[in-house]
């Protein structure tokens, strides 16, 4: 079977194309996911069939053989350092929180920093 990379995949519109190892490009449809898979990543290698479809190349029954680690994942905090980073962050919302109880807002700058350390625990999570 063929292996190759996926080029790109547009989870909305149920397509993309993998680049095969000799430098093909292969049209991925969605129903040729393994089930359960609804989209996939730039970079994603892949085992998969081959069939002459209308417009070329078409992929059928494909498998993932690795997925790409994405840089997000390489450079978030050690578990343990996350731990204390969220520890901080309650903290932090604790006080907003009393702030809130007697009717006070943070200043919008102090509302803007708030909303990035937020946001930056939020992608560190979500890697």
């Amino acid at each position: 079977m063929p292996t190759g990379k996926v080029r790109f995949y547009d989870e909305a519109k149920g397509f993309g194309f993998i680049t095969t190892d000799d430098g093909q490009d292969v049209f991925l449809h969605a129903t040729a996911l393994p089930a359960g898979t609804e989209t996939m990543k730039p970079g994603t290698r892949l085992e998969f069939g081959v069939a002459d479809g209308r417009r070329g190349l078409q992929a059928l029954a494909v498998r993932v053989l690795d997925a790409p680690v994405s840089l997000s994942k390489r450079n978030r905090p050690k578990a343990d350092d996350m731990a204390v980073i969220v520890e901080d962050v309650v903290k932090l919302l604790d006080g907003i929180g009393g702030d809130l109880r007697h009717g006070r807002y943070p200043s919008a700058s102090h509302g803007k920093k708030v909303a990035a350390i937020l946001r930056k625990v939020a992608d560190d999570l979500d890697a």
